[in-house]
């Protein structure tokens, strides 16, 4: 087959690529300078040199057929990893660089944020931009060099790092923990469990470690966001079995009581994840680091 053919001219492909994601010729050719006309002739060039449709033509609007569909998967990760070894070129050169990170909101916002001056004051001419991601998805698709999750580490084509295992406590309002005292876990029998959507089994854990009945368990309202768990338990709602790091704030301040004065390991850990391209790049291999020394070797500072 003609090489040619196999090797499509960055142009085309940086014109499908936009106009994918997009699903629009005129942003593409907003985001790329040119003109929607210049965008669609890239596209249709393509097209006749692949001998396949790539999009439908649907009135005022494009979609992408089924052949479009696993080309622009493809060619979105081909192009990270170009644009990544660009970048990682780039930062040896300059000792300075960018990547782009996802992290869970609320570690974000209770753990990283009050920490990130230090790295910058380490690594002054290097840039984390910043993403916020609750479950799993693909970083190639959506221009992400790294992760920090939570759970086993356990992330297909990334190299996990861990940061600190993860200690949960139950918490609950000081208003209902004056009115309904908790002596035991047995007690919890009688409250309504908040629960994060993402992490539906922890509770279950929880009841099973102390020898409770797990049909005894009163489900109430799940969240997306841990915050809004921490807000929903200060309001009354209900339990919530909490990372101890996390409320740390709100039980100093007596916004939170203990339901229980114990910690309950839930087996997870916090992890910084990258694929190992992208371990290769200075800034990302920069940021991993300080990111080990800051965990203090697998525990939360107290």
């Amino acid at each position: 087959m003609n090489l040619r053919r196999l090797t499509p001219s960055m142009s085309l492909l940086l014109a499908f690529e936009a106009s994918a994601r997009h699903l629009s010729f005129t942003r593409a050719a907003t985001e790329l300078a040119l003109t929607q006309s210049a965008v669609s002739r890239q596209v249709q060039a393509l097209e006749d040199l692949l001998e396949v449709a790539l999009f439908r033509r649907e009135k005022r609007r494009i979609v992408l057929t089924e052949a479009g569909t696993g080309y622009q998967k493809e060619l979105a990760a081909a192009l990270q990893r170009i644009r990544s070894a660009s970048l990682q070129a780039i930062s040896h050169r300059t000792g300075r660089g960018a990547f782009h990170l996802a992290a869970l909101p609320t570690f974000t916002a209770k753990w990283l944020m009050p920490r990130l001056h230090r790295f910058y004051a380490r690594h002054p001419g290097i840039l984390v931009h910043l993403h916020s991601r609750v479950t799993r998805f693909d970083l190639d698709l959506a221009g992400i060099d790294a992760v920090i999750a939570v759970g086993d580490g356990d992330w297909p084509g990334l190299v996990p790092h861990r940061l600190m295992n993860e200690h949960v406590i139950p918490v609950i309002s000081p208003d209902i923990a004056a009115r309904q005292t908790i002596r035991r876990p047995a007690d919890l029998i009688q409250h309504v469990l908040l629960q994060v959507a993402a992490r539906p089994a922890v509770w279950q854990r929880w009841f099973e470690a102390h020898g409770l009945p797990v049909r005894s368990m009163r489900w109430g309202a799940q969240f997306e966001l841990t915050t809004h768990l921490i807000q929903a338990v200060a309001s009354g709602l209900g339990v919530g079995l909490l990372p101890t790091f996390l409320v740390e704030d709100e039980l100093r301040q007596g916004v939170l009581a203990p339901a229980l004065d114990e910690e309950f390991s839930t087996g997870a850990g916090y992890f910084f994840l990258a694929s190992p391209d992208k371990l290769a790049i200075p800034a990302v291999a920069a940021f991993r680091d300080w990111l080990l020394d800051e965990s203090a070797g697998g525990e939360f500072p107290r």
